[in-house]
């Protein structure tokens, strides 16, 4: 992907093909675009706010999307184990109201999610991105 624009088209993408109450976690190294991916997904959601890293308040809620999404970032968190109960929380909320939920940053969770799937974002050399997506590993074939 050779720009920011093309990252964001590509969660336009990814959110038209996901399961509406799908876990997708976002890999990759700080600025390999997991926030403007999500930015996409919000757009094609039909979420008209702006849609910021949560490495702060860790957790956002769009709840005016169709579905909602639940945007988590575990950046800040260092122990797996606050890592996890949060992710837990989300998960139950996202649950209760069948939104999508994407997670940047979650090598730092310890539970196997052999549900979600995953998207590893990387650098290229020519200053683009490169985007792996990987189904859920309980997903029929």
């Amino acid at each position: 992907m050779p720009d920011l624009e093309a990252t964001q088209a590509l969660g336009t993408e990814l959110a038209q093909r996901l399961p509406g109450d799908a876990i997708l976690l976002l890999k990759g190294p700080l600025g390999a675009g997991k926030t403007s991916l999500v930015q996409g997904i919000a757009s094609a959601l039909g979420i008209g706010e702006p849609i910021t890293s949560p490495t702060f308040a860790l957790a956002q809620h769009y709840t005016d999307g169709n579905p909602p999404l639940i945007h988590l970032d575990l950046y800040r968190l260092e122990q797996s184990r606050a890592a996890d109960d949060l992710f837990l929380q989300e998960d139950e909320e996202a649950k209760a109201i069948g939104a999508l939920m994407a997670v940047e940053w979650p090598e730092r969770l310890s539970l196997d999610l052999p549900e979600a799937w995953q998207l590893e974002l990387s650098h290229t050399q020519n200053g683009g991105r490169r985007a792996q997506l990987t189904p859920p590993k309980n997903a029929s074939t």
